[in-house]
């Protein structure tokens, strides 16, 4: 082998050796932005799908199905109503954590259809949201399956009141969301919901 044949099959090989890192850097990446964007909803669809590539796949047909809505901040007088409503259901809670709860389900589901989600089911609804709400679709589920449970007769005071607290997480974030021809509103704190 001559010398430039030798370094013709060097250079091949780093290019190789190159254009391989290129694509894992890439690949990291582009898994980093996911798991960044999708929080805890990346983990739990990883084991879901129990491989990497099928459970990016369907984070990605997520976003896609999800910027193809017409995903809307809620007016002020919808979202005045919503606090008033959700005041009163909190109010409710101590003397009918039954009626408390499954009334903050619904209030949620309302602010969802209001605000521009499909409602089919209650898994796709989720999907749908953990891709604008990653940090607290998760309240969402959870305080959905504290109510699931509760039909089963498996819940008690205490898991209601766990899941109203999961239920005000995403109630906060839906609605202190701002409209884009507004100016950006500070998040509520905790403190200031009590």
């Amino acid at each position: 082998m001559e010398q430039s044949e030798i370094l013709i099959a060097v250079l091949i090989g780093v290019a190789l050796i190159a254009v391989l890192a290129i694509w894992i850097a890439a690949r990291r990446r582009h898994t980093n932005t996911l798991r960044d964007k999708f929080g805890d909803e990346y983990d739990r669809t990883l084991k879901q799908h129990g491989r990497r590539s099928a459970a990016e796949a369907a984070l990605q047909e997520r976003e896609e199905r999800v910027s193809k809505l017409e995903i809307r901040a809620l007016e002020p007088k919808e979202r005045e109503a919503a606090i008033v409503e959700w005041r009163e259901v909190k109010a409710l809670f101590v003397d009918s954590p039954v009626e408390s709860v499954h009334h903050a389900d619904r209030l949620l589901a309302s602010i969802m259809r209001a605000r521009g989600y499909p409602m089919a089911d209650f898994d796709r609804r989720y999907e749908d949201l953990t891709v604008d709400h990653g940090e607290v679709a998760r309240h969402y589920r959870e305080g959905h399956e504290i109510t699931e449970r509760h039909r089963a007769g498996q819940a008690s005071t205490e898991d209601l009141r766990q899941a109203m607290i999961h239920f005000e997480a995403l109630f906060d974030d839906l609605v202190n969301e701002p409209r884009h021809d507004d100016a950006p509103r500070p998040i509520r704190s905790r403190a200031n919901t009590h």
